[in-house]
């Protein structure tokens, strides 16, 4: 039987949540804490599956008696969350808004069974494929694990990597970490848990969470393709318009009318902008970008599973043979290579 358990995550108001009485609230910031405990099987999957809206998950006694106990502690922008289970457990998450960073300190855990199949090290960090549904599995184990909001990374990376307005930024989560930037991510995590003592309505709790944002994207830096340095100059914050509308439709269909209407310019203006100062027409920017997103596509993709022409087509490119002549002329290699790699 479980104790003080919550089902769902409980959102307090900021005016509920713990802080300085003469620290102002942010409006926008809202508290989360939960807990869930129990010695049942049937309740870790009903509970923390809950959460995560699992699927098919499962719960068993290993060579311990069963126990498991998951708590969470922050806002919704970032909340630092811990799970240990005396037991084995497997189900599958399906995608989610939040980028959730997870390592072990004791036990043993697969996060993705099905395609990954990369065992976790004890104390190396290892970013959940959240962009898609996997199955995790995982035995008498102590987890710590970190979400951050889509929405607050996304803004730090706009800002730090130009990036644009994005859904997605090709993240990859099976990459090398560097030394320096696990570091400076353990740094911040015993930064943010220090100021949960003071509660999540402070300003130094918003500015760390802005940094931890920022040290996530060290360890997981997009993979995307750059807004060109030469639309920051202020004289161009409309061509910077019609270059960011790009690159946050371009898995849409696009004309220059419509890149036209989002800069609010003419077609012939906006023509002469990006010959101009990008040396290409508003399309052949268009196709760079789409053949990049290709590119990431493949290198982040199963041989297995995936073939080249899925994906070109995907990106818009109906013809195999010149899509891969013009991907050869881009980057020096078939697609069918960068796939296999």
């Amino acid at each position: 039987m479980s104790t003080a358990t919550i089902p769902r995550p409980h959102t307090l108001s900021t005016a509920e949540s713990e802080r300085h009485e003469d620290t102002a609230p942010i409006p926008s910031r809202h508290a989360v804490r939960l807990e869930a405990l129990g010695t049942s099987p049937d309740g870790v999957v009903a509970e923390v599956g809950g959460l995560y809206d699992g699927r098919g998950w499962a719960a068993h006694a290993t060579d311990r008696p069963f126990a498991y106990r998951y708590t969470a502690v922050g806002d919704d922008a970032v909340t630092l969350r811990r799970s240990k289970i005396a037991g084995a457990i497997r189900g599958a998450i399906p995608r989610t808004d939040d980028y959730i960073v997870q390592w072990l300190t004791e036990g043993a855990g697969v996060p993705d069974v099905r395609r990954d199949r990369v065992p976790l090290t004890i104390g190396v960090p290892m970013l959940f494929p959240t962009d898609r549904e996997f199955v995790f599995e995982y035995q008498d184990y102590d987890q710590r694990l970190v979400h951050l909001s889509r929405s607050l990374v996304h803004d730090v990376a706009e800002e730090r990597y130009r990036t644009g307005p994005v859904e997605d930024l090709a993240l990859d989560h099976l990459r090398t970490l560097d030394p320096a930037a696990v570091a400076r991510w353990r740094g911040q995590m015993t930064l943010l848990a220090r100021e949960l003592r003071n509660g999540v309505g402070t300003l130094l709790w918003q500015t760390l969470t802005r940094d931890a944002a920022a040290a996530f994207l060290a360890l997981y830096p997009p993979a995307l393709p750059e807004i060109p340095e030469v639309v920051l100059l202020p004289r161009l914050s409309r061509l910077r318009a019609a270059v960011e509308f790009i690159h946050e439709h371009v898995h849409e269909p696009l004309t220059v009318g419509a890149i036209a209407r989002a800069a609010d310019l003419s077609v012939r203006s906006v023509q002469e902008a990006f010959q101009r100062h990008l040396d290409c027409t508003p399309m052949t920017y268009l196709l760079r970008v789409r053949l990049e997103r290709v590119r990431i596509e493949l290198l982040r993709s199963d041989p297995g599973t995936t073939t080249v022409q899925e994906v070109a087509r995907r990106w818009g490119f109906a013809h195999l043979g010149r899509f891969s002549g013009t991907y050869a002329q881009a980057y020096g290699e078939y697609p069918r290579r960068t796939l296999r790699r």
